[in-house]
């Protein structure tokens, strides 16, 4: 199934910061979620001209969840991480969505290589799947608790404006939702793409969640990619 970028229609999303702002984040959130989960970190970091994107994820059933509707970026059909784990007609819509955001921020005068992707697990999966493909250069990408998709076409997909974009991985070592080695791997298939492309690596003695350590790094790298 393909998407119209072109014609996609924005998600409804939480927004703090200036309407001048000179640089902007666009913040996805974990699965059943919604914007709201990360509304109280945009404050946390210390940028007063920076616009933070926080959307809701379209609700869909979700199978691993016995179908149960939630907002979701794209369906977990399995919990077996060896094999087709993602319904990947949801992972290209959500991708088209994104990247709506995205030209929407450059629309109100914020250059692209000023917006950076951030997402917690779900979200830090789409993150880090559309800033590979994105056309034009970003400024960052900060990638939670989270795995790669689409592992087997990344390397055909990948995008030559952001070879050289800056990565941030963080996860918990204890974590039993996204376990460690699934974020380390891709960790390491990204760095084997682009060896020469600036990533970080944070673990932290933590279950599936964010801790004030992280956020610590996550203000680090954002400062230097935004000021």
């Amino acid at each position: 199934m393909s998407y119209n970028p072109r014609v996609t229609e924005l998600l409804d999303a939480i927004e703090i910061g200036p309407a001048d702002a000179t640089s902007s984040v666009i913040w996805l959130h974990g699965l059943g979620a919604d914007g709201h989960d990360f509304e109280d970190v945009p404050p946390q970091l210390g940028l007063p001209q920076t616009r933070f994107i926080l959307p809701h994820a379209p609700r869909r059933p979700v199978t691993i969840n016995g179908r149960f509707v939630m907002r979701a970026w794209y369906d977990i059909l399995s919990l077996d991480f060896t094999g087709v784990r993602e319904a990947e007609s949801d992972i290209r819509q959500s991708q088209a969505q994104v990247e709506a955001l995205i030209r929407r921020e450059i629309e109100r005068g914020v250059p692209s290589n000023q917006i950076v992707l951030a997402g917690f697990s779900q979200g830090g999966a789409m993150a880090l799947h559309v800033a590979l493909r994105y056309g034009e250069p970003l400024a960052g990408v900060v990638v939670l608790s989270a795995y790669m998709l689409l592992a087997d076409t990344v390397a055909a997909e990948q995008s030559a404006a952001n070879a050289s974009t800056p990565i941030l991985m963080c996860h918990g070592s204890h974590d039993p939702v996204v376990p460690i080695w699934l974020g380390k791997a891709a960790y390491d298939q990204v760095a084997a793409l682009q060896p020469a492309r600036p990533m970080q690596w944070f673990d932290y003695p933590m279950p599936h969640a964010v801790c004030r350590e992280e956020l610590t790094e996550i203000a680090r790298f954002l400062h230097a990619r935004l000021g």
